[in-house]
C-alpha cells in the first residue's frame, strides 16, 4: 500500500539499478553485493540451506524486491531435495513489477529465475507458486497483519529498513510478536546489530548473539527461540 504517494515518487535509483526508498531514505539492499549479503545474513545466519526440508516455513519482515525470496528459491533448488518450502513475507509498501525487475537486473543469478515470480506479481498475485516454493506476501502494516497471522515460522528474515529510519518495524512489541509466531527451536537472522533490537529479541525469548556482518559491516545478529523455562538464561552479549 502506498498511501497518497505516487509510485513514480517512491524511489530514487543509485548506480543505475539500486532502488532507494524516498520514504525511509534507505536502499532496498546493500550498495555492495546485495545477493551476497542476503546469502551471508539470512541464509547462513539461519543455517540454511542445511535446515531446509519439505514444509519448512520462512517468514520475513520486509519483502522489498523479493531478492531474499529468490535467493531462497535458488538455494532450495540446489539441494536437490523433494518437496515445497513456504515463504511468507510482510510488506507495507509493495513495489510494482517493473521496479522490481529493474532492481533484479543487478543480480544475474536472481534475475535468471525471477520470470515466473514477476509474471504473477505483475498480475496482482500476492500468493505465488514457484518451483518448490510457495510464497505469500501479506500487504499492510506488520504491527496489524502479523498478530492476525496464524502461521509459525521455522526461520525469520528480519529485513526492514534501518531501525534508525523505520523504528516501527523493530519495536519491542513487534519483536515479541515475531517470537510468538516462531516454531519451537526456530531462528532469526538480521543485518542489524542495534542494541535495542538485540535486547528486544532477547526479552522476547530468543538466545541472541552477534556474528560478523557482510562486507564492511562489522556485526549482524542471529538467534534461536529458547524454551519458555529457559528464557531467563538466554545470552545477550
Amino acid at each position: 500500500m502506498v498511501g497518497d504517494v505516487p509510485q513514480d515518487q517512491l524511489l530514487d535509483w543509485r548506480e543505475g539499478d539500486i532502488p532507494v526508498s524516498r520514504r525511509f531514505d534507505d536502499p532496498y539492499f546493500s550498495l555492495g553485493n546485495g545477493l551476497a549479503e542476503t546469502r551471508h545474513v539470512f541464509l547462513t545466519g539461519n543455517d540454511l540451506p542445511q535446515r531446509l526440508r519439505d514444509g519448512f516455513h520462512i517468514a520475513e519482515l520486509g519483502f522489498g524486491t523479493g531478492l531474499n525470496m529468490l535467493a531462497t528459491l535458488i538455494a532450495w533448488g540446489r539441494t536437490g531435495r523433494k518437496g515445497t518450502v513456504r515463504f511468507t513475507s510482510f510488506e507495507a509498501y509493495p513495489l510494482p513489477a517493473d521496479d522490481i525487475a529493474r532492481a533484479l537486473h543487478a543480480f544475474p543469478e536472481a534475475d535468471a529465475v525471477a520470470g515466473p515470480f514477476l509474471d504473477q506479481w505483475a498480475q496482482g498475485a500476492r500468493r505465488i507458486s514457484l518451483a518448490g516454493l510457495e510464497v505469500e506476501v501479506i500487504v499492510g502494516d506488520a504491527r496489524e497483519t502479523l498478530p492476525a497471522w496464524v502461521g509459525r515460522a521455522d526461520a525469520w528474515f528480519l529485513d526492514g529498513f534501518s531501525p534508525a529510519k523505520n523504528p516501527e518495524l523493530w519495536s519491542a512489541d513487534l519483536m515479541a510478536m515475531v517470537a510468538e509466531k516462531t516454531a519451537a527451536g526456530g531462528t532469526f537472522a538480521t543485518y542489524t546489530a542495534a542494541g535495542h533490537v538485540r535486547r528486544s529479541l532477547s526479552a522476547a525469548g530468543f538466545a541472541v548473539s552477534r556474528q560478523a556482518g557482510h562486507g564492511t559491516k562489522r556485526h549482524m545478529t542471529v538467534g534461536q527461540l529458547t524454551p519458555k523455562d529457559q528464557t531467563m538464561m538466554s545470552h545477550q552479549p
